[in-house]
């Protein structure tokens, strides 16, 4: 499948190694271009009976393939990656199309962790020893089974190779669900995976809406985990869904992480690098930087410099190669972001930037200027509450204890970024931050490192070592010496 602006139906689901064509009489869903809001296309809409037809093919090749060697997971994963490489600008433009993400994020960022979970999934393998001799007993690691993949949206084809990656280096079968708002860059993979020849019913994808194949995935009683990327609020009716059959749930989910300026920094470098770790993928990211705590005594500097920094982003057309941000996924996000803030602005809150209204030379599609609330209080909705959207929070602190119990003071733990003019002191805070992961002077993420959070934040952990980890049991075998 060669991604191009003409019009294309999605009518097929990918089982047992086959497209199967979806029935006529299923429903469908207009692909939209957040870009100008035309029609691209058609998605056809499963349903549970097409997750059972998925799930026994799932089931079938488990059988044999839990056997697999690690050799043999190995090179599976090689071919999958040198297809990818070969598929790469397919990769590029199908995200740019489907959710737009500007060209050269898309290009440089988007598309290229693809690559990033597969090298590092194969690494974690090589170093995996699936079977450990203790004195007295042996560590067996096996595959979990069949695992439903449920993915997002805004990061379309990173949070789908997360997830399988790990899945086929643990031996495990799976049905994957991606957003039926971002479906081309999967039906992508699933040509991927079909030309480097996974064996039948490894892999097989859904598409379709959550109430309908998500929920089908989340209560299958012959599914052994879910593996879901989401929003709270879903993330709680998956984990529901799945506690009737008390199968394992990973759950990345929400955030509002906190970014703590400390005194003695060089905010004209800082400040910037701050306001891009909010507005970066247009905000539409877990672990984006949304709120900006800073020092009540340069606050006002801060604000200055951010506000520069925000009018500076060229917003428009996804496909021009100067784009900085494109517009948002969707309408249904476009609509909770617009309503947010005119709520705001009713309250008495005005933005130091951007707002509410339409952003200048983009009279369609999904567009929101970067917009910034400043002298915000902690219990405010803007300060607390995820927007997902390019809108940063930044809030006055009077000590540093104040500006970790603010940084704490929410429902969610993803992520935080601490900035300090020396590690030790960035070093005490980041060890008092409730949350997962945890960036010191704008260190990046690291595709070995974990990825996932505290409290509504989710559960588990993806990426590297301790990501495969989440598709293995471990068993005990006891030996008379």
């Amino acid at each position: 499948m060669a991604v191009t602006t003409d019009k294309y139906n999605l009518d097929s689901f990918y089982i047992n190694a086959k497209w199967q064509q979806a029935e006529s009489t299923r429903s469908t869903l207009d692909l939209i271009n957040p870009a100008n809001a035309d029609i691209i296309g058609r998605l056809a809409l499963g349903n549970a009976e097409d997750v059972d037809n998925a799930v026994v093919a799932a089931k079938s090749a488990f059988r044999t393939f839990q056997a697999t060697s690690k050799a043999q997971r190995l090179d599976y994963l090689e071919k999958i990656l040198a297809v990818y490489r070969s598929r790469y600008d397919d990769f590029v433009e199908a995200i740019c199309l489907e959710m737009g993400a500007p060209i050269t994020l898309s290009r440089e960022v988007q598309a290229y962790t693809g690559i990033e979970h597969l090298e590092s999934t194969i690494a974690a393998l090589k170093a995996f020893d699936l079977t450990q001799t203790k004195p007295g007993y042996s560590l067996h690691h096996e595959p979990v089974g069949v695992c439903g993949l449920i993915t997002p949206w805004n990061w379309p084809i990173s949070q789908l190779v997360a997830k399988v990656a790990p899945a086929i280096a643990a031996g495990c079968t799976m049905v994957v669900k991606p957003s039926e708002f971002s479906p081309l860059s999967a039906q992508l993979f699933a040509d991927v995976i079909d030309q480097a020849a996974l064996p039948p019913g490894v892999f097989n994808l859904i598409n379709g809406e959550g109430p309908m194949v998500g929920a089908a995935i989340s209560q299958h009683p012959e599914i052994d985990m879910v593996s879901f990327t989401g929003s709270t609020r879903a993330g709680i009716a998956v984990a529901q869904a799945a506690a009737t059959n008390v199968k394992r749930v990973c759950q990345e989910l929400g955030g509002k992480s906190p970014m703590i300026l400390t005194e003695g920094i060089d905010l004209e470098t800082v400040v910037p690098e701050c306001v891009w770790l909010c507005m970066e993928n247009t905000g539409q990211s877990c672990n984006a930087g949304t709120r900006l705590l800073v020092p009540e005594s340069l606050h006002d500097e801060v604000v200055e410099i951010a506000k520069k920094a925000a009018e500076s982003y060229v917003v428009g057309d996804p496909a021009n190669e100067a784009t900085q941000l494109g517009p948002l996924a969707n309408r249904g996000q476009f609509e909770k972001v617009t309503s947010i803030l005119q709520e705001a602005e009713t309250a008495g809150l005005q933005p130091i930037t951007g707002g509410s209204g339409p952003v200048a030379g983009c009279s369609e599609g999904y567009f929101i200027k970067p917009t910034i609330f400043a002298n915000l209080k902690r219990d405010q909705f803007i300060a607390k509450e995820e927007v997902f959207g390019p809108v940063l929070a930044i809030m006055p602190y009077k000590t540093p204890e104040e500006a970790i119990e603010i940084a704490n003071a929410t429902q969610y733990g993803l992520s935080a970024y601490i900035y300090a003019k020396d590690n030790a002191t960035a070093e005490l805070i980041a060890q008092q931050m409730r949350c997962g992961m945890v960036h010191i002077n704008g260190a990046p993420l690291v595709a070995e490192a974990p990825f996932g959070g505290y409290k509504q934040s989710g559960n588990g952990r993806e990426w590297g070592p301790l990501g495969l980890n989440e598709f293995l049991e471990v068993k005990a075998i006891m030996k008379v010496s």
